[in-house]
């Protein structure tokens, strides 16, 4: 279960907009992070950007239970959602942060947040480092490491 700290984390890089907006990738996002079904022009409340939150922390959740053979403290499931509510289950999933979080190699583990601070430009189709992604990374790893 993904506590308070989790839900703050991702509230603090996700910003809430009720109004739907296209995030630095392209995605049409709305409320806080929210990409599935969002359309042109919607407008939601604070309440239901809330609900919203906790149902796509749920699946990411979900996820790290499904996907995670070692024991978690709780400062390593709340970074771990916020990062994947951010880049997708199916990345994690690929990813040598989850094979070196299996293999109980938590510094290691760790150390992989900062290599997930770039996103497509939707001009260019280049993946290009940008300052919030790195800034969020930093801050999940610390978290992750108990130093949050």
């Amino acid at each position: 279960m993904i506590t308070e700290k989790g839900y703050s984390l991702v509230r603090q890089f996700e910003g809430l907009r009720t109004l739907a907006y296209k995030c630095p990738a392209g995605i049409r996002t709305i409320g806080y992070g929210h990409t599935l079904n969002v359309k042109a022009g919607q407008v939601i409340t604070k309440a239901q950007a809330d609900e919203l939150l906790h149902a796509d922390l749920s699946k990411c959740d979900a996820a790290i239970s499904r996907l995670v053979t070692v024991s978690l403290k709780q400062h390593e499931r709340d970074a771990l959602a916020s990062f994947i509510f951010n880049v997708g289950v199916n990345a994690f999933q690929s990813s040598t942060m989850l094979r070196k979080i299996n293999a109980d190699d938590m510094q290691g583990a760790a150390n992989e947040f900062l290599r997930w601070n770039k996103a497509t430009d939707p001009n260019t189709r280049k993946l290009v480092a940008l300052n919030g992604l790195t800034k969020r990374r930093e801050a999940e790893k610390q978290l992750f490491e108990g130093k949050a």
